[in-house]
């Protein structure tokens, strides 16, 4: 764990929760099948996924996929007792062992969102935002880039690219093709260019979605149905693009729990987010939704 002031502080934080007993009763309540603990990643390290891996298995939970979960969705599955679900954004490049290998030799099925544009070139373009903004190169912030318009926020990044080159920051093509050929894990929708959705023109929206699902079909042959809103925006626009493009399920950001009843929005399912950096116990905490409950507005 980095020593930062905000992890040493959450750390304690979590420890009280745990002591308290707001985590084992969460997580009993999980093993009952009340909901399924949906679960999402971004760049963790190995050490990071594996205990993550291991302490659902020590806890007697048990690992599910989107096809489990389509068909739970359809009725033709029950709804699980102690089911986790795990899906990954982004398609950082140590994902590939960080995530990918130790789910294919643990087999544990996850799904991986990834933003075509990024693996095509290698680099995503909040990096070159952020790069700048070190820089002191006068650019807008990545923060500030999310909230204006998507054009301007491509000529932002077109103009940055000029002056700044990155090393790669994400996996190949055919490295998607690699782990794809693993059943064990599934390719999602993420967009193109990973832009903030509502912020895109009708038109752009449409190419975002589209050439994701065109490029991905390219790379690895079969047609992705599962998709994941870049930072976690969408309005009900958005949801209509996704049926458009014949996608099945939709995942946010929001950190609740997937119950019965949230399945009935299917292209709003919900998703807890693992904090990379952050310490076991906080992430515990996180796993079973005792965190975003009571430390939302503090961290």
């Amino acid at each position: 764990m980095k020593f930062k002031f905000r992890n040493v502080l959450a750390y304690f934080v979590a420890q009280f929760f745990i002591l308290i007993g707001l985590v084992n009763r969460a997580k009993k309540k999980a093993l009952k099948g009340d909901f399924i603990l949906s679960i999402y990643f971004h760049n963790p390290s190995k050490k990071e996924f594996e205990f993550i891996i291991k302490w659902f298995n020590r806890n007697g939970f048990k690992f599910i996929g989107v096809d489990d979960l389509k068909k739970i969705i359809n009725g033709s599955m029950s709804f699980p007792k102690g089911a986790v679900l795990l899906t990954a954004d982004d398609g950082w490049a140590s994902n590939y062992e960080n995530v990918a290998e130790v789910a294919i030799n643990n087999k544990i099925p996850i799904t991986i969102f990834i933003p075509t544009e990024a693996i095509e070139t290698g680099n995503y373009w909040f990096s070159y935002a952020k790069k700048a903004k070190k820089l002191g190169l006068g650019y807008l912030s990545s923060k500030m880039l999310k909230n204006v318009p998507n054009a301007e926020r491509m000529a932002v990044i077109t103009e940055i690219k000029k002056q700044i080159k990155l090393p790669r920051e994400a996996m190949t093509v055919s490295q998607i093709q690699s782990i794809a050929a693993s059943p064990w894990i599934n390719i999602g929708g993420h967009s193109h260019t990973h832009p903030i959705l509502p912020n895109c023109r009708d038109e752009e929206l449409e190419l975002e979605i589209s050439i994701n699902r065109r490029n991905i079909f390219t790379w690895i042959n079969y047609q992705i149905d599962t998709f994941a809103y870049p930072n976690g925006d969408y309005g009900v626009r958005e949801i209509n693009a996704l049926e458009k493009e014949n996608f099945e399920i939709g995942f946010s950001n929001k950190p609740e729990y997937l119950s019965a009843q949230s399945l009935n929005s299917k292209f709003e399912l919900p998703r807890i987010g693992i904090l990379e950096g952050a310490s076991k116990a906080e992430n515990i905490c996180r796993m079973v939704g005792v965190w975003h409950k009571n430390t939302l507005k503090v961290f």
